[in-house]
């Protein structure tokens, strides 16, 4: 099941009056809690899966920095799940 068909599914409120979450807000709020939490950009971009548009800078670029982005991911899902 996608991120959006669970949102829709569960009927997840958004803050925005009369509307529901959408994956593309509930990924927006990711990248700026990130932010403010002053995690690197490149962390948080590869969290989102998102390409590294220059190809210069890709052909250099190749890893998913997965073991730096465990405790962003832990510390977002804190974040997600607190009250």
């Amino acid at each position: 099941m996608t991120l959006t068909a669970l949102l829709r599914r569960v009927k997840a409120k958004s803050d925005t009056p009369g509307h529901f979450a959408t994956a593309h807000g509930f990924r927006s709020s990711f990248r700026d809690w990130a932010s403010e939490h002053g995690y690197a950009r490149d962390l948080a971009e590869r969290a989102l899966a998102h390409t590294v548009a220059n190809k210069v800078e890709a052909a250099y670029h190749r890893t998913d920095l997965l073991e730096q982005r465990r405790p962003m991911m832990e510390a977002w899902a804190a974040h997600v799940c607190s009250d």
